[in-house]
């Protein structure tokens, strides 16, 4: 399958059919024969859902009227044009060509004369439709209104500088397995594999490399000497200050980065359990701790009713690895801003809310629970830890004085971007 046409329907399952990105390239990889046409596809993809509403308020401009419904995949194919007019280094003659050779693809052969056109016509009239669709915020930012508001109420100072982090490109950053393999050690691999990368500045196990990679390619990866991971990521497992023969519970495990994290870190715990409500991201999880040669205790159960899973013992230290909106982690996952609508957030917040009054009492005294999310957003972080705090006396916040993110009310947050970070939350609650 043409690559760009591959695109085309990867951009129909995330739009019409609400299917995430993951999910809609791995539909298409099999049908692209080799791996330069897989990650054009993909490079295409993510372009687009980053600046596909910018891309849409210019498109509008250029359409004498409306698509109809029945046309979805041609709004598809024109914004796979534009996005490569504007943001690609594909001579413009070359983007209108191939875009344009795709009709007949679709079914859509009388569709010919009218995509030339409106690309055409974006290229004699690029300036002035860029500047009216930079007039609207949601076009400027590439963000929907409502996660602009949101991101306004929770960061004032910063919400612009967040927005614009989103569409940046995330870096590869790798979790050395120190079981196996020393930081150092594996960074001469990557060095001797001409694949250079830097030691991250928070993670004593965390590599950035320069250039990304298909993990086939990094040294040592099936052999589990290295995981893919964000440096904000790795930063749970230090906070969590665990100890020989203590009992940890890994709550809303998947895909398994943070309970493989554990595990290489303290290898001597009487016992972790990893617990993920989803028996099919359960597997992620197993699968992870196979190639990384790591053993848990896996659970499948709902977070919010321990008592369907739990062996009545308690926990030194739990890891409430929260469901959230996931808005610190848009740079790598950029159709969220489509997949995500406002009124989830208050089923997120209560569903929130439900797994730590659940799990509190799992928590040994003198235990830490640590709360971590991958949200930007004050209701899902600080405000849901205030809360908390407020309705149980036998809590207390530990102050978290660290050399990365910012302090809040209750907790520490790193925001998008912020020394190459994604974005991620975490908050340390004591029990008397």
């Amino acid at each position: 399958m043409n690559p760009r046409l591959a695109a085309v329907h990867v951009l129909q399952q995330v739009f019409e059919q609400g299917r995430n990105l993951p999910d809609a390239l791995e539909s298409v990889h099999a049908r692209i024969p080799d791996q330069k046409g897989r990650a054009l596809t993909q490079a295409l993809s993510y372009g687009v859902l980053r600046h596909g509403f910018s891309l849409d308020a210019i498109l509008l401009q250029l359409l004498k009227k409306p698509l109809k419904d029945k046309d979805a995949d041609l709004r598809c194919l024109l914004l796979l044009g534009l996005y490569q007019i504007i943001h690609m280094r594909v001579p413009d003659h070359a983007a209108v060509s191939e875009t344009v050779k795709l009709t007949p693809a679709l079914k859509k052969n009388w569709a010919r004369a009218m995509v030339n056109g409106v690309l055409r016509n974006y290229l004699r009239q690029a300036e002035h439709l860029q500047a009216e669709a930079e007039k609207e915020p949601v076009s400027r930012f590439d963000h929907p209104q409502w996660l602009l508001e949101k991101l306004q109420a929770s960061w004032p100072n910063d919400w612009q500088a967040i927005a614009t982090a989103n569409n940046q490109p995330a870096p590869m950053t790798l979790r050395v397995n120190q079981q196996q393999i020393s930081r150092e050690d594996y960074l001469a691999r990557l060095e001797n594999a001409d694949k250079p990368a830097e030691a991250c500045s928070h993670s004593k196990d965390g590599l950035r490399l320069l250039e990304p990679v298909a993990v086939e390619q990094l040294p040592g990866f099936k052999k589990g000497l290295v995981s893919v991971q964000d440096e904000a990521a790795q930063l749970a497992t230090p906070l969590l200050q665990a100890a020989a023969g203590q009992r940890i519970l890994d709550a809303c495990a998947a895909p398994g980065g943070k309970t493989a994290h554990i595990l290489e870190t303290w290898p001597a715990l009487a016992q972790l359990d990893a617990l993920e409500k989803s028996p099919a991201r359960l597997d992620y999880v197993r699968d992870n701790l196979q190639r990384l040669k790591l053993k848990a205790n896996l659970i499948s159960g709902d977070a919010a009713q321990p008592d369907a899973w739990w062996d009545g013992q308690p926990y030194d230290q739990i890891l409430l690895d929260a469901p959230c909106s996931a808005t610190g982690v848009i740079r790598r996952h950029p159709d969220i801003k489509y997949l995500r609508r406002a009124d989830d957030l208050d089923t997120l917040v209560h569903n929130q809310q439900q797994i730590l009054q659940a799990l509190w009492p799992l928590l040994a005294p003198g235990g830490m629970l640590l709360y971590a999310t991958c949200s930007v957003l004050a209701e899902e972080n600080n405000l849901q830890i205030e809360r908390f705090l407020n309705n149980h006396t036998d809590a207390k916040l530990q102050p978290l004085e660290l050399n990365w993110g910012r302090a809040t009310t209750a907790g520490r947050q790193i925001l998008p971007g912020e020394e190459n970070m994604d974005g991620f939350f975490y908050a340390c609650l004591r029990k008397a």
